[in-house]
């Protein structure tokens, strides 16, 4: 599992690694699929497991891409951690650290 660890660190960058493996947060506004509209299908960056259509998305004002319904089942995290209520949706692929 330590394997695993050290690959996809050197595959991701350090706040893909914290967001998608420590439960971490991007800054609101910062994200470069925040204010992005292209055609497409949005894929979990660690499993390539296809998570949106980009039809699905949506302006929220939140500073978070925003989607009205995933493509399949996936996991849901309840989290009022910023003094709002949001759901945020995660691949079925586990938290490893």
């Amino acid at each position: 599992m330590e394997k695993d660890l050290n690959e996809l660190r050197k595959k991701l960058t350090p706040e893909q690694f914290d967001v998608t493996q420590k439960a971490g947060t991007e800054r609101p506004f910062s994200s470069a699929y925040d204010d992005f509209y292209e055609p497409g299908i949005y894929v979990d960056v660690v499993s390539g497991e296809p998570l949106f259509s980009s039809q699905d998305k949506y302006d929220a004002g939140c500073g978070w891409p925003s989607f009205t319904k995933p493509l399949a089942k996936l996991t849901e995290k309840r989290d009022s951690r910023f003094f709002m209520e949001r759901v945020e949706v995660r691949s079925r692929m586990p938290i490893r650290t």
